[in-house]
């Protein structure tokens, strides 16, 4: 077998995702025969270093060693069983986990199998919970400008990247958008704590007006990832939880990407000390091995659905695969890894030799910033640094550096005009020297005419 080979097979069965289909009759396809580490193998022996953690999932590698194992000694004792009228010990463990691991008030784990099913199941939850206690006025949900929350079709309807969403508008519900504090657009001199907060003042708004008809504000926090890896100050996140609090509206914290030790803490929510109401974790959550996500929340929300079967008030929402054992297995042994090697500790070199291996990129005429939070940098291009002029989406430039990567040996996908790095945490110093020299070869390629 050859890369060419499974590519023809490949393109007469299968449709894929986020892809332009018509584009591969001439943009390579890139079959991969195996992966070990942070590399990426193809059936002709080329590697490709997985810059991007292969769509922010994986976490210590492929072919982890320690998490092959545990997820091969589950298949020979229990690969699934419905969560029904069942258990096992793998979901009951990575719930105790998860438990003590998450902030304070999250004491009941509801689980699926993948990021959007996971917004779904918080955002059903909290109208339920609402109407289950006699608000069933509350059915409403805000939302930032330029979120993204998955595909499905409640989880696109409360994100707001236009470019996934416009086509499918006539089958969404209407959300409540507000401003993003993205301090990409803080103003020259302004702090982004200082821009955060005071984008605060339209959320608190849109809290004081309608209150009365939102059951919860569901938010990415700190980086808003599919949108461009854009960033804001932890202080919005206690302004929120506040305010909440306030007017009597649920929190939705979609960890889905920043969750697991992405921007510096094992939980983005941390970083202003506050706790959701609702916390939905996924991608990182099994170390990239197999689709599973949880959503968790509190005692107070479990029993408003706990009554007698006659009341019709239990939680109906189900997943084939809820709490598939051989995924709670690679969680679990995910969980592992962080204690075992102090990972959050080596991420903090990681991403200080990020920032030095990028930091020349800032001064590049062509670039309006390079930001960072923990281990997610990212370098926005642009047409006029000076006004931040974008360069028209149908240039296309971010493929231009995609392109540059795989011709040398590197997995980078930049997110329209954004080039950025979300690296496995075992990733080496050398290696992150490479990964900024492609990108910014790649970088002044894609900006050359």
């Amino acid at each position: 077998m050859n890369n060419a080979e499974l590519v023809k097979r490949d393109l007469s069965v299968v449709w894929h995702p986020c892809t332009k289909m018509k584009d591969h009759e001439w943009l390579p396809m890139i079959p991969i025969r195996r992966a070990e580490g942070i590399w990426l193998e193809d059936y002709d022996g080329r590697r490709y270093l997985d810059a991007v953690s292969s769509w922010w999932v994986n976490l210590f590698g492929h072919a982890h060693p320690y998490i092959n194992a545990a997820v091969q000694q589950q298949a020979q004792t229990l690969e699934h069983v419905m969560l029904a009228g069942f258990t096992h010990q793998a979901v009951v463990e990575l719930s105790e986990r998860l438990v003590r691991l998450t902030p304070a008030g999250l004491e009941r784990c509801f689980y699926a199998d993948n990021g959007s099913a996971a917004v779904e199941v918080a955002l059903k939850m909290s109208f339920h919970y609402w109407r289950n206690n006699g608000r069933a006025g509350k059915t409403k949900f805000i939302t930032l400008e330029n979120s993204y929350h998955g595909e499905t079709l409640g989880a696109l309807a409360v994100g707001n990247v236009q470019l996934y969403k416009d086509t499918y508008a006539p089958l969404l519900m209407q959300t409540i958008s507000v401003p993003s504090p993205d301090c990409f657009y803080r103003q020259p001199g302004e702090s982004c704590a200082s821009y955060s907060e005071r984008m605060f003042q339209p959320m608190r708004e849109a809290l004081e007006r309608h209150a009365e008809e939102v059951c919860a504000v569901i938010v990415e926090p700190l980086v808003q990832c599919a949108g461009g890896m854009r960033m804001y100050d932890p202080v919005y996140l206690k302004l929120l939880r506040a305010a909440c609090d306030e007017f009597g509206v649920h929190l939705i914290a979609d960890e889905i990407a920043v969750g697991f030790g992405r921007t510096g803490t094992l939980f983005a929510c941390e970083q202003a000390a506050v706790s959701p109401d609702f916390l939905c974790l996924s991608k990182g959550l099994t170390g990239g091995y197999l689709p599973l996500s949880v959503v968790l929340t509190g005692d107070n929300i479990y029993q408003a659905f706990y009554d007698d079967y006659g009341s019709l008030r239990a939680f109906l929402h189900s997943h084939s695969y809820t709490g598939n054992a051989l995924a709670c297995s690679a969680a679990l042994a995910t969980l592992d890894l962080f204690e075992q090697n102090d990972t959050l500790a080596a991420n903090r070199s990681l991403a200080a030799a990020m920032a030095a291996a990028t930091a020349d990129l800032g001064d590049h005429p062509q670039v309006a910033e390079v930001r960072q939070t923990g281990m997610i940098l990212a370098i926005e291009m642009v047409k006029n640094k000076l006004e931040r002029t974008p360069y028209p989406w149908q240039e296309r430039r971010g493929l231009r550096v995609y392109e540059h990567g795989l011709a040398n040996g590197m997995l980078l996908r930049p997110l329209g005009n954004v080039v950025y790095f979300m690296p496995p945490y075992i990733i080496e110093p050398d290696q992150i020297a490479m990964m900024a020299d492609v990108a910014r070869q790649g970088i002044d390629k894609a900006v050359a005419d």
